[in-house]
C-alpha cells in the first residue's frame, strides 16, 4: 500500500533526508529523480527547511515533490564554483553570530552574509558573542560596528555565555514562533548558545585551534531542531563563502541597504559606484553617510564576482 504525506526536511546528509511529517512522524527518505527550483543550478536538490511530499510504502520513503520555497540562503559550492549549495529554505530570520576575537569575524564576512540575506529577503540580527572577553579596544570596536549596522537597519545584540539567563531571555523572545537560521564562523559559540536555549538539545561544541585561533568545523550539514519554547532553529556549518549568484554587476549595490537608497540619484542607471561620474554612492561615502568598511566590502564582493563570472 502506498500513501503520501507532507513534511518538512530537518536534516540532509547528501543521499538521505530526515523528514518530520505533519502527523509528527520522523522518517528517513530518499529523493526520486532531479528537482530544479526556479532555474537555480545547485549541488543539492533538497534542503533543510523544504516542505516536501513523501510517498510512503512498507519498504521505502521517497520525496516526490518540493513545495514552492518562500526563500532560501546559499553558499558557493566547495567543488563546483559556478554552482550553489542551498544551506536552508523557508527561513523567517537569521542570526549571524559574531566574535571580535578568538576567532575574529571580519566585516567582509559580515557584509557578504548580509548581501546574501538581502538577496533572498531574510531579516538578520547580528549577535555579538563573548563580550565578557573584550578589552577596551574590543568594546570600542563593538560600539563602532553597532552604530554602523543599526544605522542601516540591522538589530545588534551583545551577549555573553557567562550571563546565560539574560542571553537566553533575549534570544528566546526574538525566536519564539519563528524558524531562525543560526550561522557564523566555527568557534563563535553557535552550538553553546543553542544548547543553552533548550536543555534537551546536545549539539556538538567545537574547540578553538590554539595555533590559528580559528574554529574547527563541528557541523557538516545544516540541521533543523524544534525548541521547547515554540521555535525552530537551523544550525549551519561554519561557512566561509556566501554569495548572491546570477546578477548584473551594477545590481550589487541593491543588496547594500544604504547604497540602495542612493541608487536613483546616480547619473547612470548601471552605475557600479567605482569610477563613474555623478555617482551618488561615492558622494555619500565622502560625506560619511556610508561607512568605509561597507564600501570596501562592496568593492571586494564586486571584484570576486567579476573574476568568477557569477554575473550574467
Amino acid at each position: 500500500m502506498t500513501t503520501e504525506s507532507k513534511g518538512i526536511v530537518t536534516k540532509s546528509t547528501g543521499s538521505w533526508y530526515n523528514v518530520t511529517t505533519e502527523d509528527g512522524r520522523d522518517i528517513r527518505a530518499r529523493i526520486k529523480g532531479k528537482f530544479r527550483m526556479d532555474g537555480l543550478q545547485t549541488t543539492n536538490p533538497v534542503a533543510v527547511g523544504d516542505v516536501v511530499i513523501v510517498q510512503l510504502t512498507a519498504e521505502d520513503a521517497v520525496i516526490t515533490r518540493i513545495e514552492p520555497r518562500k526563500n532560501y540562503i546559499i553558499r558557493k559550492s566547495v567543488n563546483l564554483s559556478h554552482k550553489a549549495h542551498i544551506i536552508a529554505a523557508n527561513i523567517d530570520q537569521a542570526f549571524l553570530i559574531i566574535t571580535l576575537r578568538f576567532p575574529e569575524t571580519s566585516t567582509g564576512f559580515i557584509d557578504r552574509f548580509l548581501v546574501t540575506a538581502e538577496g533572498y529577503h531574510i531579516p538578520v540580527h547580528l549577535i555579538f558573542n563573548k563580550v565578557d572577553l573584550y578589552d577596551e579596544k574590543d568594546r570600542a570596536r563593538l560600539t563602532e560596528l553597532t552604530k554602523v549596522y543599526e544605522s542601516i537597519g540591522y538589530p545588534c545584540h551583545a551577549i555573553s555565555a557567562i550571563d546565560k539567563e539574560k542571553t537566553a531571555t533575549i534570544l528566546r523572545d526574538l525566536m519564539k514562533g519563528k524558524v531562525t537560521l543560526i550561522s557564523g564562523h566555527s568557534g563563535t559559540g553557535k552550538s553553546t548558545l543553542v544548547n543553552s536555549l533548550d536543555s534537551t538539545l546536545d549539539i556538538r561544541v567545537g574547540k578553538i585551534s590554539d595555533s590559528h585561533h580559528k574554529g574547527q568545523h563541528t557541523t557538516t550539514f545544516a540541521e533543523m531542531h524544534r525548541l521547547d519554547f515554540g521555535a525552530y532553529i537551523i544550525d549551519t556549518p561554519g561557512i566561509k563563502g556566501f554569495g548572491v549568484i546570477d546578477f548584473e554587476k551594477y545590481e550589487l549595490g541593491r543588496y547594500f541597504r544604504e547604497m540602495a537608497e542612493k541608487l536613483p540619484e546616480c547619473k547612470f542607471y548601471n552605475c557600479t559606484h567605482v569610477n563613474e561620474p555623478g555617482c551618488a554612492v561615492k558622494e555619500a561615502l565622502t560625506k560619511g553617510e556610508i561607512a568605509e568598511s561597507r564600501y570596501e566590502s562592496y568593492l571586494r564582493i564586486l571584484s570576486d564576482y567579476e573574476n568568477e563570472n557569477h554575473y550574467r
